[in-house]
């Protein structure tokens, strides 16, 4: 069955894929189209609605043809050498280096990134820090501030009442003295 198979393919090959093609458009061709040969006959079936249809026979290949010796080359290619074979691991093994080199490359460019986007954010940690302490160094003495200034209220309020306090303590020595 798969010299049949091969047969047919390589039968395929040597027939014009053109004028295959162009004898399903021109029915001046298709009396011509009958083609016979050792392993295949294709013969026109009655054109259809579906456009031209075609019936291949495959015909038994005779033991002593060229397709047992195209079977007999087609081994002779497979067979690999031992040099073509090290070759094929060694090309492999490139790959796979280059590869490896690609992927170190990008784990090498990645861990740049995060150590730069690392040291940014402990930068700005360290300016948000220090702007937050001379904030709270701001509040701090606007609030020593705001105490000198009541202590220095109340100090002179305190004055005031003394002076007063004093005032009234002489008006009244001063009454004493007008009543004694």
């Amino acid at each position: 069955m798969e010299q049949i198979a091969a047969a047919y393919k390589e039968k395929m090959r040597e027939l014009s894929m053109f004028s295959l093609f162009c004898s399903c458009f021109n029915p001046r061709l298709h009396k011509n189209l009958d083609v016979n040969s050792e392993y295949m006959e294709v013969k026109p079936i009655n054109k259809r609605a579906s456009g031209q249809a075609f019936e291949v026979i495959l015909k038994p290949p005779s033991p002593v043809s060229d397709v047992a010796h195209n079977i007999a080359s087609i081994s002779k290619k497979r067979d690999v050498s031992l040099e073509d074979i090290q070759k094929k691991l060694e090309a492999a093994e490139d790959r796979r280096r280059s590869q490896e080199a690609q992927v170190l490359k990008t784990l090498a460019e990645k861990r740049e990134h995060e150590r730069d986007v690392m040291i940014k954010a402990q930068e700005e940690n360290n300016n948000f820090s220090r702007m937050a302490e001379e904030k709270l160094i701001l509040k701090m003495e606007q609030i020593d501030e705001n105490r000198r200034a009541h202590i220095a209220a109340m100090m002179e309020r305190l004055q005031e009442k003394e002076r007063h306090a004093a005032v009234v303590r002489r008006n009244k020595e001063l009454r004493e003295e007008l009543t004694a």
